[in-house]
């Protein structure tokens, strides 16, 4: 089934079995199939609340999860739309900051089926469809839209004019359908740009710049990369941001991982160089502190899954699968972190993510590596991790499921309790969460 959707709820899952039955436009990008099939639902994208678009290879998430938080801690009501789910499909879609009722999912979805006929439409597509149609029905004072892949030929950029839209961290993933260069990808991410609307960037390496300011000037948008007009930094256990407005003293976030300062900082700089809503810098400054977003370094509990190991057992859940990822995880667990231990690594990827890419920076930090898969997903076996263990000089076991990893794990005994990361793709790592009882809400 497309992104493994399945629910609990009779109704839902009725409209999810016919999600699945799509076949055409599935594989193929492109803007047509989502505006036929919004025209014949009255075109609730041009009645959406004030739109911040977010389109990036890792941390656009991220930065929804701040932009919705300093939104909500100035008291503003908010919809969100991003994408996969990790547990339950009504993750996707959130109105005015809840997660959507199942009785409005399967009323939205159905709506949008029934009128989907020779459309062609793709599972993202009616999926996104369904949210528009939400959003334009229920006030709110702003709406969030993560790009679902790439920028210019996602559904989601029929949005004709947001308030802001902003690119986080790029980096090669997606190949198939967005290509094999930085410069090709970056391209694609800056098609999100519209005409007097400001683009707001992170900072890219210089051979970019031609790229991004192209496309903006091309869309007609003002280009406003991190380092120019503003800036941010973490110093001295703070984050600090500056623009032409002035300067905002903030708490680090509590995300962790030193990249969620970038993510942070861009969430700011899209809400203070945007004019639909004006957001106080109080609440921006509770934003580092109140936004949540799981499977992103997640500290996990010691639920269910975990009951076999130690009480003072460490586990870490995070669902990036490509060399950015790769990069900002490892730099997270740093050897002053690790105090001298090496982490077990519990992973499985899908079949077309990069492992050599991905796995590189955790070189001399993995004392054993216990192989996944991702069930109903193509997926690497656990061959090509042995491979890499070899080449590390530790193990490699293949397990069928994460509770034979944990097993596994528990199994290994030792005086220290173990210091654990699962990782490698957010299909798995929802699995985790609902094996280990923490549902996202």
């Amino acid at each position: 089934m497309p992104d493994h959707a399945i629910s609990d709820d009779p109704a839902v899952q009725a409209q999810l079995d016919r999600l699945a039955t799509l076949s055409a436009g599935a594989d193929i990008l492109g803007l047509e199939r989502i505006t036929s099939l919004l025209g014949r639902l009255g075109n609730p994208h041009r009645a959406l609340p004030p739109a911040f678009h977010v389109a990036g290879t890792n941390g656009k998430g991220s930065t929804c999860a701040f932009l919705r938080a300093a939104l909500e801690a100035d008291g503003r009501s908010v919809h969100v739309f991003t994408s996969p789910h990790l547990v339950r499909f009504n993750e996707r879609v959130r109105l005015n900051g809840q997660l959507i009722s199942d009785e409005a999912l399967a009323h939205y979805l159905s709506r949008v089926l029934d009128v989907a006929e020779g459309v062609g439409a793709s599972f993202f597509e009616v999926t996104t469809a369904a949210a528009f149609l939400a959003f334009a029905e229920h006030p709110a004072d702003a709406c969030i839209i993560e790009v679902g892949l790439g920028g210019r030929l996602d559904a989601t950029n029929v949005i004709e004019r947001p308030a802001i839209c902003g690119i986080a961290q790029l980096g090669i993933d997606h190949q198939a359908f967005l290509g094999n260069s930085l410069t090709a990808i970056a391209a694609e991410k800056a098609g999100i740009a519209k005409r007097g609307v400001p683009l707001v960037t992170h900072r890219y390496p210089d051979r970019l710049t031609p790229v991004m300011r192209g496309a903006a000037d091309r869309a007609g948008a003002p280009w406003l990369p991190m380092g120019g007009s503003w800036d941010a930094a973490a110093y001295r256990d703070r984050l600090h941001y500056r623009d032409q407005h002035g300067r905002i003293d903030a708490p680090l976030p509590r995300l962790p991982g030193a990249h969620q300062v970038h993510n942070a900082a861009l969430a700011f700089a899209m809400l203070r160089h945007q004019s639909a809503l004006p957001v106080s810098e109080a609440a921006l400054k509770a934003a580092p502190l109140w936004a949540h977003w799981p499977a992103r370094l997640q500290h996990l509990d010691h639920g269910p899954l975990l009951a076999p190991l130690p009480a003072a057992t460490e586990a870490w859940l995070d669902g990036g699968h490509n060399a950015g990822a790769g990069e900002a995880i490892s730099a997270f667990f740093t050897s002053e972190r690790l105090g001298g231990r090496q982490l077990h690594l519990v992973i499985g990827m899908l079949a077309n993510k990069d492992v050599d890419a991905y796995l590189a920076p955790f070189a001399g930090r993995i004392a054993h590596i216990y192989a996944l898969p991702v069930p109903g997903h193509d997926h690497h076996p656990a061959e090509r991790f042995a491979a890499v263990a070899a080449q590390w000089n530790i193990g490699c076991t293949a397990h069928d499921s994460p509770q034979q990893a944990i097993a596994a794990i528990a199994g290994r005994g030792g005086p220290v309790a173990p210091r654990l990361l699962i990782a490698g793709s957010l299909y798995l790592a929802g699995e985790i969460l609902r094996l280990n009882g923490q549902n996202p809400d």
